[in-house]
């Protein structure tokens, strides 16, 4: 079927609050326009974000010599309980906020005539989630549109049968029987072509039959597609004036427990980062630029796995993920049957879980880069014996429908158990309670439910306590059926109970579905000694939006005064607006992706102690520029893959200290100048050095657009840097910016700091160690210029258009 897009010209209005409409181009999150306030009872779990019930309208011409054609609308994403209107009449309903789904339109189409189409998407509904959801259409939305001989959307399903010889199965599902036409493209060049009659062949659906053209094809001299080498093909199947491709990767994937995970033969170990969906500055939008961008900063980090954490991923994702080599885990929901928030989607799960799955098998089956599928996260369920068989079945039925990939589940072990007891444990009768409070008093404490339970404690007792009460006995008696009923078992914060339950579960396959930071080094030594460890997934990735009660502590000068101005948890290793963090080179050493040393340096005129809980590793920041500080004490860390690290400062030896799991730390004097870093092997020869320099002490604000020129339409991510001439960072500024775009529209603003006075939508923000970021749009032609005022000075730059 023929593909448009349907995106531009639609009218947003809120339904529960008198605000003027807008006119608006989609993917469009209403939300993150949304005033926050301590009247939000979805509080910290969804920044602070009051929430609302939205109504989008399109009007549209359907010619008259349409009228044999078949007309398929597909919504990416709504978020939720999405209905849809075609000319006023009910034409769909769905549920589920973060799954793709496909409206039929003809029976509701007026030919010849302009038509309506209007949606809802409420999410006035609070609480419904445990961190940001944004509110609305914030994927795209395509029109497919097909002749009488058409393929049908998701109609081609690709397969590698094997390496040697390279064959894959195509299948081509058709409206009618008839020739299918099939060529697979490598850039240019046609390197296999074959044609065939569909035919009727029995399936499990209620007509009982479908068309299907089932080709076998060759592929001469492959170019196999993997994480370091990630070729894609091109198929182009043609079917009477119908014309569809796909991009697809020929790779095997096989998993057991001699080898663990292989692809194409070879053995992989998932250096993995959990991922929630939102974009940062951007809400909840699903952008093609964003979406590579992310990708492509975790992949430049050491990151070669992403879990889509803890709901379907966008198309934008995965093909992001195919063309830079990333491993995808694409993960269904957050609950099954039990709420863990009063309007979360636990209530129509049970009508609805087989065509999500389905949905989300469709989206991802062509795509190499996916090689697992999770049927949850952390559902206390596993432990009841009705969750253990709704664990199987969901297995199963996976199983039924792409039979060429695992199935896991992430499981919190000790949460398992500490359910089982009665302590925080999720219930439908809690999650009312909760949202009864939150609605008579916003500051009136709660009891901490579920995760929030566990989340509260890990930041009381530390990551350890967590980990070892997951080896407790009682947690492998609440997680072993579960983990029977699926093909790797997904452990969330279980790291020391893998050397226990590999010789307990002698054919278990243990994937590391959630864990902390400063594990990395743990979990790489025993994976690469055990191949039924396949793989480990940090929490998190991407600092995002919402869950705020989860992540690093704050100093006083940048921390709210009002609770409600938290708007992050602070918890990634990448920061919000991109910017790796100094854990992130501690996990790049950990996972043998560099040597380093890397230094990291506490903010030295920050005299408080903070208690860091169990997801953060270090409040240090990969700077020496502390001016001002001469003469005080300063904490400096490095992380390196050596045994030894020597510390100088201005030429003179600081320290020499012996690297435990590639960290080592320091107390000197601070002066200005410049601190090195040097490492040696075991023998005393040098391995490595780094050298951080004090910023001079003039000072300029940098504006460098992270691409040098741009096409029309396109999103381009500016970072904001107060620097000396030279362009080194003076992470000592603070200012207030207000950012202003010409030939452009400003899409985000903002800094990575956890504390938010407004929103991203704004047009000023407060730096956060000298930094924040602007995200704009470029017109249809013209370069865009990009103002930006501090209280002195005004800086500008220009972003020439693609030529």
């Amino acid at each position: 079927m023929e593909k448009r897009d349907f995106n531009k010209n639609w009218i947003c209005r809120c339904l529960t609050r008198e605000e003027p409409e807008k006119k608006v181009t989609l993917p469009h999150d209403a939300m993150r326009s949304e005033q926050r306030s301590e009247e939000s009872q979805g509080e910290g779990n969804i920044g602070w974000y009051i929430g609302g019930d939205y109504e989008y309208t399109k009007r549209f011409f359907v010619p008259a010599e349409d009228v044999d054609k078949e007309a398929v609308l597909e919504f990416e994403g709504v978020y939720h309980d999405a209905e849809i209107y075609i000319n006023e009449k009910k034409a769909a309903f769905r549920p589920y906020g973060y799954t793709n789904f496909y409206v039929e339109l003809n029976e509701f189409l007026q030919y010849g005539a302009e038509n309506t189409i209007r949606v809802i998407a409420r999410n006035a509904d609070q609480p419904n989630s445990r961190w940001y959801s944004g509110t609305g259409i914030y994927r795209p939305v395509n029109l497919y549109l097909g002749e009488k001989e058409h393929i049908p959307v998701n109609g081609i399903r690709i397969q590698t049968v094997s390496l040697e010889p390279a064959q894959i199965q195509v299948e081509v599902k058709t409206s009618i029987p008839g020739t299918v036409k099939v060529q697979i493209l490598d850039g240019e060049q046609i390197v296999a072509a074959i044609e065939k009659i569909s035919e009727k062949r029995i399936v499990s659906k209620s007509n009982g039959q479908e068309q299907k053209a089932v080709f076998l094809l060759e592929i001469p001299d492959v170019k196999r597609w993997s994480p370091d080498s990630p070729h894609l093909y091109t198929l182009n199947a043609a079917f009477g004036n119908d014309q569809v491709t796909e991009h697809f990767g020929v790779r095997t994937l096989h998993w057991n427990e001699r080898e663990g995970m292989t692809i194409n033969g070879k053995r992989v170990i998932l250096r993995g980062a959990c991922v929630h969906h939102d974009n940062g500055l951007l809400g909840a939008c699903t952008f093609p630029e964003a979406e590579e961008r992310k990708v492509r900063i975790l992949k430049e980090n050491g990151y070669n796995a992403i879990r889509s954490s803890h709901y379907p991923c966008s198309r934008a994702f995965l093909d992001a993920c195919d063309r830079q080599g990333m491993l995808m885990m694409d993960e269904y929901v957050d609950v099954w049957y039990i709420h863990k928030t009063k309007y979360d989607y636990a209530t129509e799960l049970k009508d609805w879980w087989k065509q999500d799955l389905k949905d989300m098998v469709e989206k991802d089956f062509n795509h190499p880069s996916v090689i697992m599928y999770s049927t949850g996260n952390e559902v206390a369920e596993t432990a009841q014996k009705k969750g253990i068989a709704f664990t199987r079945c969901m297995t199963e039925y996976l199983h039924s429908l792409d039979g060429t990939r695992p199935v896991t589940c992430g499981i919190n072990i000790f949460f398992n158990f500490l359910s089982s007891i009665g302590l925080g444990v999720y219930s439908d009768d809690k999650a009312e309670k909760t949202a009864e409070n939150a609605a008579k008093d916003a500051s009136k404490k709660k009891k901490p439910v579920g995760s929030e339970f566990y989340n509260t404690l890990a930041c009381l007792a530390g990551d350890y306590f967590m980990k070892m009460g997951a080896t407790l006995p009682p947690c492998d008696w609440k997680t072993k059926d579960a983990y029977a009923a699926m093909d790797v078992a997904g452990y969330n914060y279980g790291i020391f109970r893998y050397k226990h339950d590999l010789r307990k579960y002698p054919k278990r396959l243990i994937l590391g579905s959630e864990t902390f930071c400063k594990d990395a080094y743990d979990f790489w030594e025993i994976a690469k000694k055990n191949n039924r460890i396949i793989g480990d997934f940090v929490w998190a990735g991407w600092d995002y939006i919402g869950e705020t009660g989860d992540g690093a502590a704050e100093y006083s000068d940048y921390k709210g005064l009002e609770p409600h101005t938290r708007m992050t948890g602070n918890n990634g290793r990448i920061d919000l607006l991109g910017k790796p963090r100094a854990e992130a080179a501690y996990t790049r050493v950990a996972f043998e992706q560099a040597k380093g040393p890397f230094i990291a340096v506490k903010p030295v005129y920050q005299k408080e102690k903070l208690q860091l809980t169990g997801w953060a590793l270090t409040k240090a920041v990969e700077s020496w520029s502390w001016r001002g500080c001469d003469g005080e004490s300063a904490e400096v860390e490095v992380f390196a893959r050596a045994a030894e690290v020597e510390l100088k400062i201005n030429g003179k030896t600081a320290g020499r200290k012996k690297v435990k799991k590639c960290r080592t730390k320091f107390n000197v004097t601070y002066h200005d100048g410049e601190i090195t870093a040097i490492s040696y092997s075991e023998n005393g020869c040098e391995l490595g050095r780094q050298t951080l320099k004090t910023a001079e002490k003039d000072t300029m604000l940098s504006i460098h657009p992270e691409t040098k020129t741009a096409k029309p339409g396109e999103l381009v991510f500016i970072p904001l840097q107060y620097t000396d001439s030279q362009g080194n960072w003076k992470p000592m500024e603070k200012h207030e910016l207000k950012v202003s775009v010409e030939n452009g529209t400003l899409e985000g603003l903002g800094s990575a700091c956890a504390y938010v006075e407004g929103n991203y939508a704004q047009d000023t923000t407060k730096t956060y160690y000298g930094e924040a970021m602007a995200v704009i749009r470029m017109r249809e032609s013209g370069n865009a210029v990009v103002r930006v005022e501090d209280e002195k000075n005004t800086y500008s730059c220009i972003v020439p258009m693609q030529r």
